[in-house]
């Protein structure tokens, strides 16, 4: 496969030290995703890190159905193609049927499989066959070893242009853990690996609301904590979602990260690459010591 998606995925493998995705989760309006793109590409250019803008155009996998979806496929993919030309930026978005990769593989740069459905044949080889990047989340069930297959269907399907993320295990109800352990293991599917440091620390269904639905919770204080070990292992991208005013969000404001603080937490994280020796394999000598 030959243009714009194999010119990306090479500049994004070649980062140094990681690219980001990122952006408000779910496509509140076209005023608010052009004003996110516009703030977080400033700051993203400032400080040399490759970007890509993400935003969703509808939450399918909600636990309740009065949760906030967004606008939907038509109007959502206008919207981020208007981000796209806007501002410059290469796109993410999610899909969640087999028969929205054609028309989201129109506008999107890399089509993301959601962790529910990251095992789902059908969708993985519909979304492959875009010859778009497809970066494919771990399933909170699943162990990293999965994601080997996953990955597989993908090339099998004829796209080179595959990544995998990690964004938490399941831990009892209500909860998630990240195990750095598969940041690691996760190389096992020979492609880039990516860790959602905002869905990571989500709490599903973690919130009763008034009228009795429920939404997701989440452990906001804890993303640099996440961000930092992700980074000191030596991930190859950094996914989080961001948005002016959290509170206020729609749809899962407690795991996205404040707008305000990004800069920060990035420089941070700049510090940490430019040392740690992550990415490299630690050659290990366990011949005995001679004094």
């Amino acid at each position: 496969m030959e243009g714009p998606p194999v010119a990306l995925f090479d500049s994004l493998k070649a980062a140094k030290p990681f690219f980001l995705l990122a952006g408000p989760n779910v496509i509140e309006s076209e005023e608010h995703v052009l004003k996110m793109a516009k703030h977080i590409k400033g700051i993203t250019t400032k400080l040399g890190i490759p970007l890509v803008f993400k935003s969703s155009f509808d939450k399918a996998n909600r636990t309740s159905s009065k949760s906030f979806r967004g606008p939907g496929l038509e109007e959502g993919l206008r919207i981020l193609e208007k981000v796209k030309a806007t501002y410059d930026l290469p796109i993410v978005t999610d899909v969640h049927e087999s028969h929205q990769c054609e028309a989201v593989g129109r506008v999107a740069d890399i089509i993301q499989i959601p962790a529910f459905l990251c095992r789902q044949t059908d969708l993985l080889v519909a979304a492959a066959k875009t010859g778009k990047i497809i970066n494919i989340k771990k399933g909170q069930f699943c162990a990293s070893s999965v994601m080997v297959s996953s990955a597989e269907k993908i090339r099998l399907a004829g796209n080179p242009n595959v990544m995998v993320c990690e964004r938490g295990t399941m831990f009892g109800y209500n909860d998630l853990i990240v195990d750095p352990r598969n940041l690691e293991w996760l190389r096992e599917a020979n492609c880039p690996v990516v860790a959602d440091i905002t869905h990571a620390l989500q709490q599903p269904a973690g919130r009763k609301l008034d009228g009795g639905g429920v939404a997701s919770g989440g452990l906001r204080e804890l993303i640099p904590c996440i961000a930092r070990t992700s980074v000191a292992v030596g991930v190859d991208g950094i996914f989080m979602e961001v948005h002016d005013d959290p509170l206020n969000a729609p749809c899962d404001g407690p795991t996205q990260w404040p707008l305000r603080n990004l800069e920060e937490l990035l420089e941070e994280l700049l510090a940490i690459a430019r040392v740690t020796k992550g990415k490299k394999p630690f050659k290990i000598d366990l011949t005995p010591f001679q004094e």
